[in-house]
C-alpha cells in the first residue's frame, strides 16, 4: 500500500488510539481530531498530529481540512453506550449524525475521495440468524444502533452525489490491548476491563447478568475482537477502491462465564462473580459473520482466541491500573 494521509477521528479514544498506532507503524502520516470528551491526551502516539477539535464546530474543521487534504478519513468519534442512548436519544443523533454530515461535508470540500467508518452491529437489532451476515435486515432496537444505521445510509447518498468510496465495518466488542495503548473508559461497560477490575483488586465481584440463556453454559454470548486485527481490518479497507460494508466477527464468540473463566487462568485471581437476573433486551447470542471480509480483503486475524485477548489486557491493565489517569 502506498504511504497516505489519514485523518482519524476519536484518534483519543480505545479503538481510535490503536489504530493510529497501526498506521504510523506502517509509515503512514497520521492527524488526530478529538474532543477529548471521552477520549485521553496520552492516547494519542507522539507521533501523530493532533487537534482538540469537536466535529460540531464547522468554523474550525472546514479550514483543518482543507489545510490538511487527508488522502482518507477513518471515522470513529461518536457516543456509543446503549442505555445512554435510551436515556438520551438526542446526544446520539447529534454528534453520530448531525455532526457526522459536518465531517462528510468537509470531506467534499477538500477532495477527501476515500472514507473508512467504524459502524457497529448493533444496526441489525435482533438478527434473524446469527452468525450476522451482511445481508441481514437491519433493524436497531436503540438509538445507537439507529445513528449508525442512519450515517451508513447518509454516506451511501454521499458516494452517489459526491463519488466519495467509503466502507463501514460493523462489529460488537473490541477487545485487548497494545503493548503501548489500551481501554479506558470514563464509565466502564465492557464486561473484559471490568472482570480485569476485579484481579486487581479495584472491585470486590464480576456481575453475571443471566444464567439462564439457551446457551450451553446459560449465560449470554458475544463477539470479541482483538483490538489490533480491528485496526488491521481498517487499514487493509483503504485498498478498496469501491464502497462496500464488512461485518467483522469470530464467527462463534464467548459466553461471559468463558470470559471470565480465561481472566481467572490467565490472572490467577479468583474472581468472585454475584449472578443477577437477565438486563431487559440482551438477546441470547450475537456474533458476526467475517467471511466477506477474509474473502475480498484478506483480512486474517492474529489474535482470534478469547486467550490472546486477555493476556494482550492484562498486560496493559496492570501497567496502567488507573487508565491513562
Amino acid at each position: 500500500m502506498a504511504v497516505m494521509k489519514i485523518f482519524v477521528t476519536g484518534g483519543a479514544g480505545y479503538i481510535g488510539s490503536i489504530c493510529v498506532e497501526q498506521l504510523l507503524n506502517q509509515g503512514h502520516t497520521v492527524f488526530v481530531l478529538d474532543n477529548l470528551s471521552e477520549g485521553h491526551r496520552a492516547a494519542v502516539d507522539s507521533r501523530a498530529e493532533f487537534y482538540e477539535m469537536d466535529l460540531a464546530d464547522r468554523a474550525e474543521l472546514f479550514p483543518l481540512m482543507e489545510h490538511l487534504r487527508p488522502d482518507a478519513v477513518m471515522h470513529f468519534a461518536a457516543n456509543a453506550l446503549v442505555p445512554e442512548s435510551m436515556k438520551n436519544p438526542s446526544k446520539y443523533f447529534r454528534n453520530n449524525v448531525a455532526n457526522g454530515i459536518n465531517l462528510l461535508e468537509s470531506c467534499v470540500q477538500a477532495g477527501v475521495r476515500k472514507f473508512v467508518f467504524s459502524s457497529t452491529c448493533a444496526i441489525f437489532g435482533v438478527p434473524q440468524t446469527i452468525p450476522i451476515t451482511e445481508d441481514l435486515p437491519k433493524d436497531p432496537i436503540n438509538p445507537y444502533g439507529e445513528s449508525k444505521l442512519m450515517f451508513e445510509r447518509i454516506l451511501n447518498w454521499y458516494g452517489k452525489q459526491h463519488g466519495l468510496t467509503y466502507v463501514c465495518l460493523r462489529y460488537f466488542n473490541a477487545a485487548g490491548c497494545s503493548q503501548k495503548f489500551g481501554e479506558h473508559h470514563w464509565q466502564e461497560t465492557h464486561l473484559i476491563p471490568n472482570v480485569l477490575r476485579v484481579a486487581l483488586n479495584q472491585k470486590p465481584h464480576v456481575d453475571i447478568y443471566g444464567t439462564d440463556y439457551p446457551t450451553p453454559d446459560g449465560t449470554a454470548i458475544r463477539d470479541y475482537v482483538h483490538i489490533i486485527d480491528l485496526a488491521q481490518a481498517h487499514i487493509l479497507a483503504l485498498n478498496l477502491n469501491h464502497s462496500d460494508a464488512f461485518n467483522l466477527g469470530s464467527g462463534d464468540g464467548y459466553s461471559v462465564k468463558q470470559v471470565i473463566e480465561t481472566v481467572r487462568r490467565v490472572t490467577g485471581h479468583p474472581i468472585p462473580v454475584v449472578e443477577s437476573p437477565r438486563r431487559p433486551g440482551d438477546p441470547p447470542k450475537l456474533v458476526g459473520d467475517s467471511t466477506k471480509i477474509r474473502k475480498h480483503l484478506g483480512w486474517q486475524p492474529r489474535y482470534d482466541t478469547m486467550q490472546a485477548i486477555i493476556e494482550s489486557a492484562w498486560q496493559w491493565h496492570k501497567s496502567h491500573p488507573t487508565g491513562y489517569e
